[in-house]
């Protein structure tokens, strides 16, 4: 990270440490040298241009992409020694279909081999922190678009992550399920502590949901501006249109219309 833009994790225990990272498509650079640091119990939402390379860092950050250079560390250690959890954009391709819904939640915890007693510990207690007033035992072709989406994020959950990554979890969904969701996912992020980077398209929320905002540049891919979201928690729509959000948001929408044009 440049100079002029520090970390504001610096000062904190880093649960993320990006060096030198390194990715290229089509021999075309995205990130040249990119580094970033993330405090541990942080919500650090990535915001910038389209093409800019959101979804392509936590792809690589989660291990589902592999890096041309450079490393991406979880407390000194690499992405297969850490527990992280994933919630994909499209809810519909994520969750298993012949799968009732307490199942695909289910199905991490079985995969790591634990215990009938302790699997069911953690649903009954997913279910209380989420206030889940539907039927887990219904398929996900019966339940809504919100409702797909929260089994989604318990599932993501249920192996209790050192690091969760949402990639633009809401934009499929009506604004009315997006704010109930956005007040249920944060206060259970905030109390558990979970680290976590969330990618979206909406500066709006990208704004509510975090402690920190990290704004990019065009490709090659830099650090436009590093912003600290010092907005009491919890966030309601109420806060939306308090002055300092506002004030906020205007200065992000300032340096990403200076990302679009290449001034930054």
């Amino acid at each position: 990270m440049d100079d002029g833009v520090r970390s504001e994790a610096a000062t904190g225990e880093s649960a993320i440490t990006v060096r030198g990272l390194r990715k290229s498509f089509g021999g075309l650079p995205v990130y040249s040298g990119f580094d970033l640091d993330v405090r541990r119990g942080d919500i650090l939402a990535i915001f910038g241009p389209n093409g800019c390379g959101k979804s392509t860092f936590i792809n690589m950050a989660a291990g589902l992409m592999p890096i041309d250079g450079g490393s991406i560390l979880y407390g000194g250690r690499t992405v297969r020694q850490t527990r992280i959890g994933y919630v994909f954009q499209n809810y519909r391709e994520a969750l298993f279909p012949w799968l009732r819904a307490e199942e695909n939640i289910r199905y991490p915890l079985r995969r790591l081999g634990l215990p009938r007693r302790e699997i069911d510990r953690r649903l009954q207690q997913l279910a209380t922190d989420f206030q889940v007033r539907f039927d887990l035992r219904r398929y996900p072709y019966e339940l809504s678009g919100g409702q797909q989406q929260l089994v989604s994020v318990m599932r993501a959950l249920a192996v209790e992550p050192e690091v969760l990554f949402l990639d633009e979890p809401f934009s499929a969904l009506d604004y009315e399920t997006t704010l109930d969701l956005r007040a249920l996912l944060q206060d259970v992020l905030k109390r558990l502590r979970v680290t976590t980077i969330l990618v979206s398209h909406d500066l709006e929320e990208s704004i509510a949901l975090s402690d920190r905002l990290l704004m990019l540049t065009r490709r090659p891919t830099a650090v436009a501006d590093d912003v600290a979201v010092d907005l009491p928690w919890p966030r309601t729509s109420h806060t939306l249109s308090e002055p300092s959000f506002v004030a906020l948001k205007r200065r992000c929408l300032d340096v990403f219309e200076a990302a679009v044009a290449g001034r930054v």
